[in-house]
Parts: C-alpha cells; sequence; structure tokens
C-alpha cells in the first residue's frame, strides 16, 4: 500500500506541471534534389498515425532519397535496431528517448511526433463503464510499462481513482491477445491501441467506454508515438533526414485534410479490412503535439515509478532536435 501511495503521488507531481500542444502548420516548399542519391533506411510499425509513412518512397526519389523501410511489431524492438545502428530513422514510443538516454545510448535524436488521439478503456459487451468509479472490482488488461499504461494510470490519480480498486491483468505480446482476452469473458475492460480498440468494437463484443477517456492526462499527454534518429546519421544524412521530415510532413498533411485517404491508407498499411480501418482511423489525429517538456514529465515520471534505471529529464533537450521540423515548415 506504501508503494501504491507513493506511485499515486509522484504521478500526482508530474500531472500537475500541465502539459503543451504543438498546433499544426503547413509544410513548407520542396526542398531541391539531392546531387547525389542517399540510402535513408527507417523502422516503423503498421498502427494508423504512421500511415504517412508508406506512401513517401517515390516523393523522396525525386528528391535523391532512397528510402528503405523496414517493419517492426514492436515501439521497443524499432528502438533496440537505431541504437544498434541497423537503421537510420525510426518510430518508437513517446517515452523512447528517455529509455535510450536511461540505458546510456547518448547518440539518439528526438526528431518529431506523429498523432494524438483520445484514449478510452474498452468495456466488454454487457459490462458498466459509465465513470471512473465503475472500475472497482472489475478485471482490465494493461501492458505493463508501456506509454497507454502511464497515461492509464495517470489518468486515474487525476481523477483520484485508487489504482489498488481493480485487478490489473497484465497482457504480454501484440494487441491481438488483449482483444482475444476480451472476447473470451477473461477480462471486463482493455487498455490497449488502435486497431485494437476498434476491433471489439467492430466484432460486437466491447465498446468504446466514453466516460473513461484517458490519453488526456496532464502528466503524459496524447502523443501517439514519434520519430527518433541517432547523431551518426544526422552527421551523415542530415541533407536525407530533412527531405524525410519534409516529405513526411506533407503528405501528413495530405491525409490529415481527407478522411477517405486517411482510411484508405491505413487500411493499405496495417492490412485490415476497409470497414475496421475507417473506424479506427476517425479518431486519429495526425500531427505532432508533443513536445521536450513532455518528454521530461514522462522521463521523471517514468523514472519515479521505476519503470526506466534513473531521471534523464535534464538531458532531453540536448538530444532534442526541432531544426529539422521547423525547417520543412519554411521556418
Amino acid at each position: 500500500m506504501q508503494r501504491l501511495r507513493q506511485v499515486a503521488w509522484l504521478l500526482f507531481v508530474v500531472a500537475a506541471t500541465g502539459s503543451l500542444s504543438m498546433p499544426a502548420k503547413a509544410v513548407g516548399p520542396e526542398p531541391a534534389p539531392l546531387a547525389q542519391p542517399v540510402e535513408l533506411t527507417v523502422g516503423y510499425q503498421k498502427v494508423g498515425h504512421l500511415a504517412p509513412v508508406i506512401l513517401i518512397a517515390d516523393d523522396l526519389k525525386k528528391l535523391g532519397v532512397n528510402l528503405k523501410l523496414v517493419e517492426f511489431v514492436r515501439y521497443a524492438d524499432a528502438r533496440t535496431a537505431l541504437l544498434a545502428g541497423s537503421l537510420d530513422a525510426a518510430s518508437v514510443g513517446p517515452a523512447d528517448l528517455a529509455i535510450s538516454l536511461a540505458q546510456g545510448s547518448t547518440n539518439v535524436v528526438g526528431l518529431m511526433g506523429v498523432g494524438s488521439s483520445p484514449k478510452y478503456v474498452i468495456g466488454r459487451d454487457g459490462v458498466k463503464f459509465d465513470s471512473w468509479s465503475d472500475l472497482k472490482g472489475k478485471k482490465i488488461a494493461i501492458a505493463p510499462g508501456s506509454a497507454v499504461w502511464f497515461q492509464f494510470a495517470a489518468t486515474l490519480v487525476e481523477n483520484g481513482i485508487p489504482y489498488s480498486s481493480f485487478q490489473a491483468v497484465n497482457i504480454q505480446g501484440g494487441g491481438a491477445n488483449f482483444d482475444q482476452a476480451l472476447k473470451k469473458g477473461e477480462v471486463d475492460g482493455l487498455v490497449t491501441w488502435e486497431p485494437f480498440e476498434s476491433i471489439p468494437v467492430m466484432g460486437g463484443y466491447g465498446f468504446f467506454a466514453k466516460g473513461l477517456e484517458y490519453g488526456s492526462s496532464k502528466a503524459v499527454g496524447s502523443e501517439l508515438g514519434m520519430f527518433m534518429t541517432t547523431k551518426t546519421a544526422v552527421d551523415s544524412k542530415r541533407a536525407a533526414i530533412e527531405r524525410f521530415v519534409w516529405a513526411y510532413l506533407k503528405k501528413q498533411e495530405e491525409l490529415a485534410k481527407s478522411p477517405t485517404a486517411f482510411a484508405d491508407a491505413y487500411a493499405q498499411l496495417s492490412g485490415m479490412a476497409p470497414d475496421v480501418a475507417a473506424q479506427a482511423s476517425k479518431i486519429i489525429k495526425l500531427g505532432e503535439v508533443i513536445s521536450p517538456d513532455q518528454i521530461k514529465r514522462q522521463a521523471k515520471g517514468f523514472a519515479d515509478l521505476g519503470v526506466i534505471q534513473k531521471d534523464v529529464s535534464d538531458q532531453i533537450d540536448a538530444h532534442w532536435d526541432g531544426t529539422f521540423v521547423d525547417k520543412a515548415l519554411g521556418k
């Protein structure tokens, strides 16, 4: 109980610091092609907020960048490959910059966020989830130590809900395991990510518990992911990375203006049925909301909770480079 009280207090302190959002801005003029082609190897996952990444290869080729995409199931796997030098850049979780630094990997550089969304507990059909008090006594599937878990835990603190009031069921592996547990009745609710939030809803065995939204916590914010590179890549391939960021933001801007195009890209990326992709894409807002201050709050919070080895919040500014986005926006 003392440990739970410490967790609650630490989350409350982090939550009290507030959150920053970055407004969407128009992408600047197309950059000039490189004099000599450069290959850029980028890790990614099949999640909706990264849909632009599979649509930019042709645009980049015109700019002298040969894009090589490498698929990963988890953010953590892409982070590991990036730190090992196998990638020039990768899409990772919002906390992965802090996790990398805490592991002693000072070669990392944060580039930009990718999107945000409200986050709802997914309830099993027939179970009451009208308010946070309805968590009491329920079995809730979580991914321990994940970004969504931290969002969820911080929101509980902000709403005065004891973490001990429900039974947290740790689920390992991909999101499909969460959905199977819900479908079989092994849990009453899920704390997960798209498309594994929409699948139970579309399948008729789950629902969005709209009274239990946890994606707007002051401590964590609503960012779904981010792109990270290395100092090595910045030094050797800066021009190629600049063009990657520009092409990504340009395509992101196009998809953000067309729900149909975004849903089609999501389906193409994930291999999901078009109706599932259309549902899952509805709640995702493309465009970064992450900031160095937000990452600092996560870094401190995760360290205080013992999820990462040490507090590296004082190192974030030195490992975040917003000039790539600024240049893409014509600043």
